[in-house]
């Protein structure tokens, strides 16, 4: 048998280095035993997945030396490898189950299942879907669907017993039936939900070992279960545990910057980031040995991963990469890898752009444009406050901003510009006299190169971590007005 590993990404977003990580051990583990390793693009949420998502999903895992055998931009025996592709294939085996009475049409409206929930909440009961519709007549189904209704297929669920699953890692892992749902397998617009189009992929792939975060042992049963009702043999499944922070909770951009172009855009080698990732996976006790990729797949063992969730511990990775500068590079090799960084022509043509028109001599480019060659600014609350608002006020827009950049599917010089508008609106305060705070905020000055432009050009990771950073240093968000100013954003954007 030839093993055979996947990592499936959705095109949604930057990419996490918790996707890097899964990528990363998914890959040793079949390089380890001579096998193929897959990328799949899960693309089926069609209203947040974009192409330039999916481009840089590629880019990122190309930048940390991560190769597929199969996938959508090289092809390969199984493909399509992008699940937006593969709308016949899924809905081919949705009427399978259908047929084989294995899962149902549910015709249940929005305020249905809402007051269903709510009941069974007052009730002190698991909150799952009822079974309504598993009882309807052949009749009653064919009229619903000769009057159009809108529908949705569930997978059925036995109402007794227990379901066992097998960890690689965990060993037996019991579930009671009443407590899994009857997972809708294609929603209403004909597209599979997650649980649908992973089962068949990855069956029609030939995946042999399934490694993924531990986020997904709740869904294990209903994946036996799918993979029960087609009669096919499940792939072993290994859950990952998932990435933290030191202080042991999940890794979120809340507390640490995660997108792997952040570590990219600071001048992190991919080298280091890499062997930062795989030491948790490796047999050398104290994890301070340097390996290339090659290396880390030999030292690679399944049962060196810490089920406790190794700890995302950004003082190690600064001095890995150090390391790695100072004593495993020639000169000429640092050289090139600054040139390649933040030298190369297209994004020094880009800074000549902003600042051509704004210096009188060559030399004054380095005090105006060295915030673009920078990671975190150091600023201290009274630069960050040098302007007419409070701090109060500050601290809301600089939260308002980090909620609505993020949503921003297209990162340029106008969505931000438009996203900033709208934060002026929600916060109350002149466009202008909040701008002052932000040019601080982004650059380290009060005057400096255009803003939206600037941000542009710094790109998503590091304005979350600057606009993250001041928020930090002004006293941070209690959750209290963190959940109520997040409901004054959500408010303003559904208000228009």
């Amino acid at each position: 048998m030839t093993v055979r590993t996947r990592v499936a990404p959705s095109p949604t977003g930057d990419p996490h280095v918790g996707t890097a990580y899964v990528a990363l051990m998914n890959y040793m583990f079949a390089k380890k035993h001579g096998g193929e390793f897959i990328l799949r693009i899960e693309d089926t949420d069609r209203a947040r997945s974009t192409s330039a998502s999916e481009t840089v999903i590629f880019e990122s895992l190309k930048w940390l030396g991560l190769t597929w055998d199969e996938g959508p931009d090289i092809g390969g025996d199984c493909g399509p490898y992008r699940q937006s592709e593969r709308s016949d294939i899924y809905a081919e085996h949705c009427d399978k189950l259908i047929k084989d009475g294995n899962a149902f049409r549910c015709f249940c409206t929005t305020e249905r299942l809402d007051a269903m929930r709510a009941g069974q909440r007052a009730a002190g009961q698991i909150t799952r879907y009822d079974g309504y519709c598993v009882h309807l007549t052949e009749e009653q189904i064919q009229q619903n669907l000769d009057d159009g209704l809108s529908y949705v297929v569930r997978m059925s669920v036995p109402d007794s017993g227990t379901c066992t699953i097998t960890d690689m890692a965990r060993g037996e892992i019991e579930f009671p039936w009443q407590s899994i749902d009857m997972q809708i397998l294609m929603k209403s617009d004909g597209m599979p939900t997650y649980h649908m189009a992973n089962v068949v992929d990855d069956h029609l792939m030939g995946i042999t070992h399934i490694m993924r975060g531990e986020e997904w042992i709740p869904s294990a049963p209903k994946h036996q279960l799918l993979y029960k009702y087609f009669g096919w043999e499940m792939p072993q499944i290994f859950h990952l545990p998932l990435l933290r922070n030191p202080d042991k909770s999940k890794l979120s951009k809340r507390k640490n910057p995660t997108g792997v172009l952040f570590y990219q855009r600071m001048g992190f080698l991919p080298t280091a980031l890499l062997n930062f990732l795989g030491l948790s996976a490796t047999s050398t006790p104290d994890g301070d040995v340097l390996y290339d990729l090659e290396g880390l797949t030999e030292q690679f063992d399944i049962s060196n991963i810490p089920l406790t969730g190794p700890v995302f511990d950004k003082v190690k990775l600064d001095w890995i990469n150090g390391k790695y500068i100072r004593e495993n590079m020639s000169s000429s090799q640092f050289a090139q890898s600054v040139q390649q960084w933040a030298l190369n022509e297209t994004y020094l043509k880009s800074v000549a752009d902003l600042a051509q028109s704004r210096i009188s001599k060559l030399s004054d480019l380095g005090g105006l444009t060295s915030f673009l060659f920078s990671g975190t600014l150091g600023l201290t609350e009274e630069q960050l406050l040098n302007g007419k608002l409070s701090q109060e006020q500050v601290i809301y827009a600089l939260f308002l901003a980090s909620a609505g950049l993020d949503e921003l599917q297209d990162w340029s010089d106008s969505s931000i510009e438009s996203a900033l508008r709208q934060v002026a609106v929600v916060a109350d305060v002149k466009l202008k006299d909040m701008l002052r705070h932000f040019f601080i905020t982004i650059s380290g000055s009060e005057r400096s190169l255009p803003l939206f432009q600037s941000m542009d050009l710094l790109g998503r990771d590091i304005c979350r971590e600057r606009l993250r950073e001041a928020l930090t240093t002004l006293g941070g968000v209690t959750n209290k007005k963190r959940d109520q100013w997040t409901k004054d954003w959500q408010k303003a954007k559904s208000t228009g």
